[in-house]
């Protein structure tokens, strides 16, 4: 129910940006030519990637209706000794949690005769090459295989798939889905044999049966196509009229195209010949093992070089790398609160800061138990020393993820692999890291029981009479999951700035090591490095997690977060982000050179002393060691050292800092600040790489509007003023006398809001039932049978006629439901409440709805791109019922679509349209400036209502 995404790429090249990471030269020393970058033109460049990429898997995210709450962002090239490390077939991970009811976690056995289904869309001419081309390196084949291979997502029919299988299992026993299929690499070809195997049986496919959009077909293109918006499943015959009704009901195409049978054979056939007739065991049989002869080839390496680095330039170069830099322009397209069950996102504090690296959900509407999930990555120190590689990626997710109530023994971690399988060295560095990564997991008694693999990460081409080749290092991601306990122990980066006096402790996993290798101090200075850092001590993260979360339970921790890439500085920079406060570091603790004891003896000058000290601040601000960085009260210190000092960690834990009131963020040693600059200033540069690439993709204007806040003094970011009570139930007495009035939920194909907004309403004292367009217009239920309804939220019809369009025009172009809508609107005792995409719809039927003539439309937003905010919302005076003795109460309201700006169709309707809600920013101005706006609409208007307050309407999702 909540998903993750991430993106490995090689270097991103932004028009007029400073781009320190970039450069030509080998890091072994042999610089070379510019023959190096002689691409194909048919290789899409990072950038592009990384504008289009997202926006795809955005979209269909948001369509699907499931939350995007976590993701990372890689991007890394690197010539080692002539050999071409990259992403130039680039990594993009997709993913998610969800949990299953114990009673609907198992295949059934299929009975002779059970029914082979496809549900969801008809095959198409695409996807046939994907299982073929994903196994080869990019170039290796043919151009029209890399075409073949392109495979579609139709997100609306994987939604309406979604419900049917919805609506399926939530008959409990009564559930006709024996066994079920996703439809992925191979197509039907692998979908439905794999059904019948699993009941040890055979199976017959009749191919005219399987819905195909184009004629002409062969057997194999209809047997083998890719297209992903498909399911296989099988029920009994007896459940078919029940699955039909269900199907029909929202409008979820399906076809029967087989039946199981007891001898074991698989047959596939069309008119009476057979395209495939084989027996499964031999189809699905166990082949021989596979055997590779592979070679650890030797590699000399040089040590970083940090002589001459400067800190400052240093760190601004590292925060304006895009690894480090914010990921804002790759969350906010995403909707993170679809659902309604979203507590965590990378989102943090009043400001709203990207810097959260966990993702937190809850169970359900009522308790507060929930599951969490987090994602660790570490590829470049492959390079250096793969297994070391594996064993910081499974690290990483586990320091993210103990940021929140999880129990390391209830973590379960999935573990998907990228490597460049053939070239020459490789496959052993392959080897060495899966071998680490089980080692590892072994000693810490967490499993990985998913996972999957892309061996092909080479891309390689022909630049004249010169063969070229960059290949991905061994790239493993890990994303851990675990069930959470509260979800309102859950600590994020956000530095406390009202709890009187407060310190930074850094719990060191790396125990004094500062390992530069694969780090990105490397990576800006364009060097590799021969020692890179590990997990060396897996019990002692063990207990760090341990520790933190008893910590946590006893309320002695305000803020966490993991060191990662771009070492301490960087997560201090972060946390103190989204503080919106300075940080004053003092590292003599950790910067204690190991051979300054030996100094007399060699009568070292005090310049050289300098330069040691300067090179070992470096170290220490940068190093990529695995560690903690938490906030206590000052008053509260001592009880947390001995806290981990009782499980072995006080040798390695320092207090190292405190925020500070002169929102600047500087490093001292040795009674010297060696580095200090405003937040503010640090806050912009690591916000850059965002900000371009946004006015690259979306309305430049937004983009430097939203550039421009980490440096506006007046932004005091989210806050909460309320006139009324939430604690008064003002709806217990009516429940008291058993009144519960029924609602009807509506909702329309692609609507994805339904089951908060029904939970909204159960609250309310409602009856809430759920109600689709096809009820209406198949006569199952009829609007008169309740006294209200709300629209809710989600992409009808996928948008094409505008947000809402296609559901208005159900409504408008059908005689008898737009009679019976006229209907209800022009009763005096019925009220309802459109929301988003319920707006949209309900705000094109302004012409049924008494009192709504000087409604809006509303229309693409300004910043021309979905928005997935949480934005600052005032209620008016207004004689809306759902508003009643709330005026003037100001509080933060998620938001999320792409078509909220209201266009009104005279300055006429602008004045006398009665506006209930309006966009505010910090002060509690009514504004159109972006982002606190986020679709651009005039006066900040995001919600209006009728002169008798029955009918209303709002953009953002209370």
């Amino acid at each position: 129910k909540a998903g993750l995404c991430g993106f490995s790429v090689s270097h991103l090249r932004l028009p007029d940006a400073r781009r320190p990471w970039e450069s030509d030269r080998d890091v072994t020393g042999t610089a070379p030519t510019e023959a190096d970058y002689g691409f194909p033109t048919r290789i899409a460049d990072a950038l592009a990637i990384m504008i289009e990429g997202p926006i795809g898997a955005a979209s269909f995210n948001n369509e699907f209706g499931r939350p995007n709450l976590l993701g990372y962002f890689r991007a890394f090239e690197a010539n080692v000794g002539g050999k071409r490390y990259g992403y130039h077939k680039p990594i993009m991970i997709a993913g998610g949690v969800g949990n299953i009811r114990a009673d609907q976690s198992h295949k059934r056995d299929l009975p002779d005769g059970a029914l082979l289904i496809q549900l969801g869309g008809p095959g198409m001419r695409i996807g046939l090459g994907g299982g073929a081309a994903s196994s080869m390196g990019a170039g290796a084949n043919t151009e029209q295989l890399d075409f073949d291979s392109v495979q579609r997502g139709n997100a609306e029919i994987q939604r309406r798939a979604q419900e049917v299988i919805d609506r399926c299992w939530a008959l409990g026993d009564g559930n006709p889905i024996l066994s079920i299929h996703d439809v992925g690499a191979g197509g039907l070809s692998n979908a439905l044999p794999e059904l019948a195997d699993s009941a040890k049986k055979g199976a017959r496919i009749d191919l005219a049966k399987i819905p195909v959009e184009e004629s002409g077909m062969s057997p194999l293109e209809i047997w083998c196509n890719e297209a992903q918006e498909r399911y296989a499943l099988a029920i009994a015959p007896e459940a078919l009229p029940a699955f039909d009704w269900l199907c029909r009901r929202e409008r979820c195409p399906y076809a029967v195209v087989g039946r199981i049978d007891a001898d074991g054979q698989l047959v596939v056939a069309r008119a009476d010949a057979a395209a495939v007739d084989m027996p499964m065991s031999v189809l699905l049989g166990k082949p021989p093992k596979l055997h590779r002869k592979v070679e650890h080839l030797a590699r000399a390496l040089p040590a970083i070089d940090v002589v001459g680095l400067k800190i400052d330039q240093v760190a601004l170069d590292l925060l304006r790398h895009p690894t480090v830099a914010s990921k804002g322009f790759l969350i906010t397209i995403g909707d993170r609160s679809v659902g309604g069950l979203n507590c965590r996102d990378p989102m943090v504090g009043p400001w709203q800061v990207p810097v959260a690296d966990c993702a937190v959900t809850l169970l359900d509407f009522d308790g507060y138990a929930g599951e969490a999930m987090a994602m660790g990555e570490r590829s470049p120190l492959a390079i250096i020393d793969a297994a070391a590689s594996a064993r910081m990626a499974i690290g990483e997710a586990l320091t993210n993820i103990a940021s929140a109530d999880v129990d390391l023994s209830r973590v379960k971690l999935s573990a998907n692999w990228m490597a460049a399988c053939g070239v020459p060295g490789e496959d052993a560095l392959l080897f060495d890291a899966v071998a680490a990564a089980s080692e590892l997991c072994l000693k810490l008694n967490v499993s990985i029981p998913v996972g999957k693999d892309s061996l092909s990460m080479k891309t390689a081409w022909r630049d004249g009479k010169e063969d070229k080749v960059v290949s991905a290092p061994v790239s493993l991601i890990v994303s851990a999951c675990a069930p959470v306990d509260d979800v309102r122990r859950s600590l994020t980066p956000q530095l406390a700035t009202d709890c009187d006096e407060t310190v930074l402790i850094l719990i060191d996993l790396g125990a004094g090591r500062m390992r530069l290798g694969g780090s990105m101090l490397a990576q800006v200075t364009q060097q590799v490095g021969n020692s890179a850092p590990d997990l060396d001590e897996p019990d002692r993260l063990a207990a760090a997690i341990r520790a933190v979360r008893a910590l946590a339970l006893e309320g002695k921790l305000l803020a966490y977060h993991d060191r990662s890439d771009g070492g301490l500085f960087a997560t201090v920079c972060e946390m103190a982000f989204a503080g919106h406060c300075g940080v004053t570091l003092n590292i003599d603790v950790l910067a204690m050179d190991p051979f300054a004891s030996d100094w007399g003896d060699f009568k070292i000058r005090p310049e050289q002393v300098a330069v040691r000290r300067a090179e070992l601040a470096l170290s220490v601000l940068f190093n990529e060691e695995l560690g903690i960085v938490v906030q206590v009260r000052d008053a509260e210190k001592s009880a947390v050292m001995n806290a981990l000092r009782a499980e072995g960690l006080g040798a390695i834990s320092h207090i190292i800092g405190k925020p500070n009131a002169r929102d600047v963020i500087e490093v001292w040693n040795d009674a010297k600040a060696i580095f200090s600059k405003p937040r503010a200033e640090l806050q912009q540069a690591w916000s850059e790489v965002s900000w371009r690439i946004a006015r690259l993709r979306d309305n430049p204007a937004c983009a430097d509007a939203e550039y421009a806040r980490a440096t506006d003094a007046d932004d005091h970011g989210l806050s909460l003023s309320l006139g009324f009570d939430p604690a008064e139930d003002i709806a217990a007495p009516y429940i008291a006398t058993g009144a519960r009035p029924r609602i009807a939920i509506l909702r329309e194909q692609g609507v994805n809001s339904q089951y908060e907004m029904a939970a909204a309403f159960d609250r309310a004292g409602f009856t809430a039932v759920d109600v689709h367009m096809t009820d209406l217009l198949a006569g199952r239920a009829r609007l008169a049978d309740f006294k209200g309804f709300s629209a809710c939220g989600g992409f009808s019809y996928g948008d094409v006629l505008g947000g809402g369009g296609g559901w208005a025009k159900t409504i408008l172009f059908n005689a008898k439901l737009a009679e019976q809508f006229a209907e209800f609107f022009q009763s005096p005792d019925t009220f309802a409440l459109g929301v988003c995409n319920g707006c949209q719809m309900m705000s094109q039927l302004h012409m049924l709805i008494p009192g709504a003539q000087h409604w809006p439309r509303f229309e693409r937003n300004a910043s021309e791109q979905f928005e997935g905010r949480l934005v600052m919302v005032e209620i008016l005076p207004s004689p809306s019922l759902f508003f009643a003795d709330m005026a003037g109460s100001r509080m933060p309201i998620a938001n999320a679509h792409g078509e909220g700006r209201a266009v009104f169709r005279s300055e006429d309707d602008r004045r006398q349209a009665l506006v209930a809600a309006r966009y505010v920013d910090s002060q509690g101005r009514a504004t159109e400036r972006y982002p606190y706006n986020p679709n651009g609409s005039p006066d900040g208007i995001t919600g209006l209502t009728t002169p008798d307050g029955r009918f209303t309407i709002v953009m953002p999702h209370p």
